[in-house]
């Protein structure tokens, strides 16, 4: 194999593939690139047997053939080499010399026939976004995704296509993000897990360009998503996702409208007195037409006041301060409405249309938090 391409296009590429190289495996042949150049395009594939990636690499191919060689040593040396042409080719025994001008690096490689190749993914019907509005409800969703795997439903978001509106959920216990978004055309009803891992590294690779598409196929046991000159396939989380639904509610004692800056920096300055580890709520005292804010630590104590709209009663609640800032962050509008039960039950912040929801569960606050 000999093939030509320049150092900008190699390293591109190469980025995009490391996101699908696992970290620990006892397969060594997945801690690989497979440079595939047999046809006339050069593709590098990438696999760990959860979520697999394919791109295609602009450049020059002078012999076929295909190796595969070690992902991050490889990326290493591109990394590393001048900014100009690399000329990448192997022997019989799949040894790779890599030269850029007077640079040359010789490494070993493996027979690219042992490569776990990328499950086949019919393309029936896709849904097509751009890959701004994906990128987005991605990044307004990701963050309350479970961490550990004691349930793996809730390391995952669920993807769900119902009337023509496309609805990405994620949720760990504590609190659940919900996005919505109206399709432009008819498709299927579909419900499925994606794992937050792929979402993850794809929102990484997204352009987030209005005008740049993305393509979604769905089969039983996985997604493929494809823009650009990339495909990344993912196997899915099995089982039924929770009945959000059910936890879901319209009722409420107390509205309150807050402009999100103001809101989201007095949260900030707040957690400054927390150390982190630390479980201080950070306690909402709201009557007439102010907020009180207060937090109460072993490194100090802090109250401040916002103004804000109120409708209906006063209420005195406490929250984990993470995770309204999580939310806040997230949230693209000037101002926000928070609807509030009481201090034991779940608090919403939704925009007047539901495009996004999110609930977040109080925590309880003691008396001496309340001085």
């Amino acid at each position: 194999m000999k093939i030509i391409c320049s150092k900008s296009n190699l390293l591109k590429s190469v980025n995009i593939s490391l996101k699908a190289v696992p970290s620990k495996t006892t397969m060594p042949i997945l801690e690989c690139i497979l440079m595939d150049a047999t046809t006339n395009q050069i593709k590098f594939t990438t696999n760990d047997m959860e979520l697999g990636i394919e791109t295609i690499v602009d450049g020059h191919i002078e012999e076929k053939g295909m190796v595969a060689l070690d992902a991050k040593i490889f990326y290493e040396i591109i990394r590393r080499l001048p900014d100009n042409d690399v000329t990448i080719t192997t022997d019989s025994n799949f040894v790779a010399t890599i030269t850029c001008e007077k640079a040359k690096f010789t490494i070993p490689g493996k027979a690219g026939e042992d490569f776990a190749y990328l499950p086949v993914i019919e393309k029936d019907e896709s849904l097509t976004l751009s890959q701004f509005t994906l990128k987005e409800m991605i990044r307004q969703t990701i963050f309350s995704i479970a961490v550990n795997e004691n349930n793996r439903l809730m390391t995952g978001e669920l993807f769900e296509i119902k009337d023509n509106c496309l609805k990405i959920v994620s949720l760990d216990g504590h609190r659940i993000s919900i996005r919505k978004m109206p399709l432009k055309k008819e498709y299927s009803d579909r419900k499925i897990v994606v794992p937050g891992k792929t979402l993850s590294e794809i929102s990484k690779i997204l352009s987030g360009e209005i005008d740049d598409q993305v393509s979604i196929y769905f089969t039983k046991n996985h997604i493929l998503f494809e823009f650009d000159q990339t495909m990344v396939v993912s196997r899915l989380i099995e089982g039924e996702y929770f009945r959000i639904d059910q936890m879901l509610s319209s009722d409420y004692d107390t509205k309150v409208s807050v402009n999100k800056k103001e809101f989201l920096d007095c949260i900030d300055r707040a957690t400054l007195l927390v150390r982190e580890g630390d479980k201080k709520p950070i306690v909402i005292e709201i009557k007439d037409n102010s907020m009180e804010l207060k937090i109460d630590s072993a490194m100090g104590s802090m109250n401040e006041e916002i103004d804000i709209e109120k409708d209906g009663k006063d209420i005195l609640i406490g929250f984990n301060p993470k995770f309204l800032i999580d939310a806040l962050k997230v949230i693209d509008d000037e101002v926000i409405h928070m609807y509030l039960m009481n201090p034991k039950a779940p608090c919403f912040i939704r925009d007047d249309e539901e495009n996004y929801t999110y609930l977040i569960l109080p925590v309880n606050i003691s008396q001496n938090q309340n001085r």
